[in-house]
């Protein structure tokens, strides 16, 4: 990004991103693209349009006359956004919640929809403390409904990290019952936790799977024809049908189980897997516990 007065206002950078995003994925932004999402006037929108040109990105944009509107250079780079097709999706799926939140409120945007899945249920009063204890470093006690111990019992937790899970929210604690680390989901706490005021003795720096970097390789499913494994190739941008992510040792099975992807018992069809880890001993990811964890991601503890 060119250099200019930053940081940015805050509902200023908001609506440079809406800018660069529907330019880019859309092919034609307008003033009403803007007034339609923030309802701000068309004097305003065509002011945020100039200004973003002006001070970010003057060859990133040009006016089409043909099409009414403003489309992508042959040269354009994105400056408030990385040009990812996520972020693209992000914002239909920020506009259609506030649409379905707000009934009265039409902001979603025509010719697309976000199929929407059940997320876990997490009580505001559970996030409130959990912020706190995390923030803080502060010890947290509460009652939690485990799958691994059939029942509710009462945990003293020492919180590091939040963690989001398409959608689900989960803690990263040392848990004084079980003497390690392990990831708890908000919606299975009980009551309201109590944030205590002795600090935590265990913190981020203790918890070696946490800091602990694992390279993930991942492949098209071996059991496919080679046209098959060349288009799921093509799908996620591989080189030589590899494609390489790395990611924390503890965040590795969130991120194989959102993959599809099972280490241990693959599925028994490999149209429905479609992707594998070509490096599974490499990665630390053969061995009972982390098995487990796969299998039951959407609740560790």
């Amino acid at each position: 990004m060119k250099k200019t007065d930053w940081p940015i206002r805050w509902d200023l950078l908001l609506r440079y991103r809406l800018i660069e995003i529907i330019a880019l994925w859309e092919g034609r932004l307008t003033t009403n693209h803007i007034c339609h999402s923030f309802g701000i006037g068309r004097q305003q929108a065509s002011k945020d349009i100039n200004t973003y040109l002006r001070e970010l990105a003057p060859d990133n944009l040009f006016y089409d006359r043909h099409l009414k509107g403003y489309v992508p250079a042959a040269g354009f780079r994105p400056v408030v956004t990385r040009g990812h097709a996520s972020e693209y999706l992000d914002l239909l799926s920020r506009q259609e919640h506030l649409s379905d939140t707000f009934e009265s409120l039409n902001i979603s945007l025509p010719d697309s929809t976000v199929v929407q899945g059940p997320h876990r249920v997490v009580q505001p009063d559970v996030m409130r403390a959990v912020v706190t204890a995390t923030r803080y470093g502060r010890q947290l006690r509460g009652r939690y409904a485990s799958l691994s111990h059939p029942g509710v019992s009462e945990r003293l937790l020492e919180p590091h990290t939040l963690v989001c899970v398409d959608r689900d929210w989960y803690l990263r604690a040392w848990c004084e019952a079980t003497g390690g680390y392990s990831d708890f989901a908000l919606s299975r706490f009980r009551g309201e936790p109590e944030v205590i005021r002795q600090r935590a003795h265990h913190t981020i720096h203790q918890d070696d799977e946490w800091n602990r970097d694992v390279t993930l390789v991942l492949a098209p499913d071996s059991r496919l024809s080679k046209d098959c494994r060349d288009i799921i190739a093509t799908d996620y941008g591989m080189t030589d049908q590899r494609l390489e992510i790395t990611t924390r040792a503890a965040l590795a099975p969130y991120l194989l189980s959102r993959m599809g992807i099972a280490v241990s018992a693959p599925h028994p069809d490999p149209l429905v897997q479609q992707l594998e880890l070509a490096n599974p001993e490499q990665a630390g990811l053969i061995n009972p516990r982390a098995q487990k964890t796969v299998k039951a991601v959407a609740g560790l503890c």
